[in-house]
């Protein structure tokens, strides 16, 4: 597929997915949820993690909203349903890790894009900010969901009624995201991470994903039950047997994946 609003590149098991709509902030509309939902399957199936990111000086002002004239003409519950659940579920339940690499303003349904991956790591000067009461809406693209979990139902509904920016610092103190990394060492680190997760222990990594996701709705009972099951599933891979054999050789692991 040719891309027109992102782009997507894949080196060493990393896909990075570079947000492409720099003049309008990286503003989300029908082409470009297409293009993500694309690129997110696409990756699932090459790489070993994907990492989202923006170009120019913001990650993603959110939906695009386009021209005063058609806002009366807007279908959102239509919008959210076909274009934007199928895009959220692609970034949730992606087989491989997802990295959100916040590089500046993430607001509306660009703050709860980000938030739909497995890790987001932040650049200081970014900014979150849940801006939809400021226009007369409640959050969406799944930010009702990520926020109470991520940060706890007092600090989310604060967020989402006052729609104030909320930096990364504080979100990192928060919960709400894993952490905030000064701008000079921004790129190289999310870089780093992104290395790391494609150099390790894919199918361990996909279980930890169903684990802890499935904590949620669990009983006790049920948890320790899907932990055996998924632990049975990664003992079997040649992973576990690498990981293994590298500890009782004092060596670093060399991980394929599988």
């Amino acid at each position: 597929m040719d891309y027109e609003t992102i782009r997507l590149s894949l080196r060493e098991g990393v896909a990075t997915l570079t947000l492409n709509r720099p003049d309008k902030m990286n503003a989300l509309n029908t082409q470009m949820r297409a293009e993500i939902l694309h690129a997110v399957r696409e990756s699932e199936g090459s790489a070993r993690v994907l990492v989202m990111t923006g170009e120019g000086r913001a990650f993603c002002s959110g939906q695009d909203l386009g021209d005063r004239a058609n806002v009366g003409n807007l279908n959102l519950e239509r919008t959210l349903r076909d274009e934007y659940e199928p895009m959220l579920r692609a970034i949730f339940d992606c087989a491989i890790p997802t990295i959100s690499a916040v590089n500046g303003p993430a607001a509306g349904a660009g703050a709860n894009l980000a938030l739909a991956a497995d890790v987001v790591i932040a650049a200081e000067s970014a900014v979150f900010l849940q801006a939809f009461t400021r226009i007369g809406l409640i959050p969406d693209a799944g930010g009702t969901y990520w926020l109470p979990r991520q940060m706890g139902t007092a600090k989310a509904m604060g967020a989402a009624l006052f729609a104030e920016p909320i930096k990364a610092q504080q979100a990192s103190d928060w919960g709400m995201i894993w952490e905030a990394v000064p701008d000079d060492a921004f790129a190289e680190h999310w870089a780093e991470r992104a290395r790391h997760l494609a150099n390790g222990p894919s199918v361990a990594y996909r279980n930890v994903k169903r684990a802890i996701r499935g904590s949620f709705e669990n009983s006790l009972d049920q948890q320790l039950a899907l932990e055996a099951k998924l632990q049975g599933e990664a003992g079997k891979s040649r992973d576990f047997q690498e990981g293994v054999l590298a500890f009782l050789e004092k060596r670093p692991a060399k991980f394929e994946g599988r």
